[in-house]
């Protein structure tokens, strides 16, 4: 079955290269129904304001690792009044406290985890993960049965640039997180996440002080 499954979806990747990101999200919501949710960092609303126009009542989870910025937190209940949003909250799992933010195992604990949890009785969830976004997301199928997760996981943005990104936000009138105006164009935690100068890449800002690319959410 599972085999069947990773069949299909690479198909539907295939044929979603070119298909507009409305019609990606209506086909996930009318594939996988209350099975499906989409997991947001809140550094923008572009995939939200896209899937609750298909399904305003589609669940949305932010994982509120304990230290991200408190512009971030301002700006998710924005979001979350703006659309009334189905919104789940996650916190650290136990442990968390014996690893910090800016630890090996941080985002295990505050990220990893807690997402799995909230994706307990879900068959797929929809991600903003962008190919532009990191080297190690440059290959990004648009959907794609991960058997890390043991879940559909479906990237309808991931062909997106950062342009496209602000063009989009323009155009509908989406709020903007605070810090954005402030350099900070990847955003994360507070103490693992700088503004960047300008020509700097914009994910030079996470994860500064170490080699560390991702969270763990995506390997």
């Amino acid at each position: 079955m599972v085999a069947q499954l990773r069949q299909e979806m690479d198909e539907r990747s295939a044929a979603f290269e070119s298909t507009p990101t409305e019609q990606i999200v209506a086909w996930a919501v009318e594939r996988f129904a209350s099975r499906l949710a989409l997991s947001c960092s809140f550094q923008e609303a572009v995939l939200i304001d896209i899937a609750v126009k298909v399904d305003p009542r589609i669940e949305v989870v932010f994982l509120d690792t304990g230290s991200h910025f408190p512009e971030t937190l301002e700006f998710v209940e924005t979001i979350r009044s703006r659309y009334d949003l189905n919104l789940t909250v996650t916190k650290p799992v136990v442990g968390a406290e014996g690893h910090p933010c800016g630890t090996a195992q941080c985002c295990e604990f505050r990220k990893v985890r807690p997402l799995k949890r909230a994706l307990v009785g879900k068959d797929a969830w929809l991600t903003g993960l962008k190919r532009v976004d990191a080297p190690t997301r440059r290959s990004a199928p648009i959907v794609a049965y991960d058997d890390s997760w043991a879940r559909v996981k479906i990237n309808p943005m991931a062909a997106w640039t950062d342009e496209d990104i602000a063009r989009y936000a323009s155009e509908h009138g989406l709020p903007q997180h605070p810090l954005l105006s402030k350099g900070y164009l990847s955003i994360g935690c507070a103490p693992t996440t700088r503004p960047v100068i300008e020509g700097e890449d914009p994910r030079a800002g996470r994860w500064f002080d170490s080699d560390k690319v991702e969270c763990g959410l995506h390997l």
